[in-house]
């Protein structure tokens, strides 16, 4: 989730805040390692990413997370800044979940696309451990589902937001790694 060029990529707007804590934790090499792992056990592999349309009308002007996205041009449907990261190797089939807030479920098609596909476990990934990831397991788990957090595939702003993330998340999802994920139960 939120792995896309405004936010991970080196060259992006946020490279000093993400892209050093993401390159020494190995993420987007243990993501593609993930993607491979849920492709070859049939699984369908999504992408969740922010994005808002040219005229920031769905960007709350009151968020401490996202009110400065309209003044500096970020998280922009349709441009660079929103796509994946290219590293990830996102297919056409995937899902691309778009959403307006840290929350992947708020006003998304996430809830009514994993409905129809019948989802009963999710594998939740990215950037950052404290805000879309967390967001996701507390709203997955009230929801219903099973979540397996895979830990070597998130990031924080900083090592001490990630591992309070994980610490709090504990108690609504199993927390693993690449290695310890089992797609066949």
């Amino acid at each position: 989730m939120d792995m896309m060029n405004d936010l991970i990529h080196p060259e992006g707007p946020n490279a000093k805040t993400y892209a050093p804590i993401i390159e020494s934790r190995g993420v987007v090499a243990r993501t593609r390692a993930l993607i491979a792992k849920a492709r070859a056990a049939g699984c369908r592999v999504g992408f969740v990413r922010v994005g808002f349309s040219p005229d920031y009308v769905q960007c709350p002007p009151n968020s401490p997370v996202f009110s400065a996205a309209r003044e500096r041009g970020l998280f922009k449907l349709g441009g660079w800044g929103t796509e994946v990261y290219a590293p990830l190797e996102p297919r056409p089939d995937d899902l691309d979940i778009v959403k307006h807030r840290v929350s992947p479920f708020y006003g998304t098609s996430l809830q009514p696309t994993l409905s129809a596909l019948g989802t009963k476990r999710l594998f939740l990934t990215g950037v950052s451990t404290n805000g879309v990831v967390h967001t996701g397991v507390r709203e997955g788990h009230d929801r219903d589902y099973a979540c397996v957090v895979v830990e070597d595939c998130c990031a924080g702003a900083s090592e001490e937001e990630h591992r309070n993330a994980i610490f709090c998340m504990q108690r609504f999802a199993k927390i693993q790694t690449v290695d310890e994920v089992s797609f066949a139960d």
